[in-house]
């Protein structure tokens, strides 16, 4: 089984790119630029209700293409992340009921603090319990 960048440096494009010693750490230096922007937005969204972690693993993923070190850090999360999710299944429902009333409102919560130092947007209708 080969990995993650050993398939994309075989693809003929890439060597084709790879032929070139300017084209190829020019291509490089990209994608580090884009991976990591992305993994920098996920970061700073993590606290932030949406796909944080989501926006982070695919920084990596972008990273894994041209990077050992990104590589292993990608393989490292998703075994994490499977471990997580197989002792999540493993529990009974209400703890899972319970991990996810949680989550929801430490989401919740750092919603409405947010919203409380930015402000909230005047087409948010009164309604909606938020501080105003």
């Amino acid at each position: 089984m080969h990995s993650l960048r050993e398939r994309v440096a075989e693809a003929r494009w890439r060597r084709r790119l790879a032929s070139t010693r300017s084209l190829n750490h020019s291509y490089r230096v990209g994608v580090g630029i884009v991976g990591g922007l992305v993994v920098a937005v996920g970061l700073a969204t993590i606290p932030l209700p949406g796909p944080g972690w989501l926006t982070v693993i695919a920084g990596l993923f972008v990273l894994a293409t041209e990077f050992t070190w990104a590589e292993r850090l990608l393989e490292f999360t998703k075994h994490h992340v499977k471990r997580w999710t197989d002792w999540l299944g493993d529990q009974p429902v209400w703890v899972r009921l319970l991990i996810g009333l949680a989550t929801a409102a430490f989401v919740y919560g750092v919603l409405v603090v947010t919203l409380h130092i930015m402000g909230v947007p005047d087409w948010v209708p009164g309604w909606v319990p938020l501080w105003r």
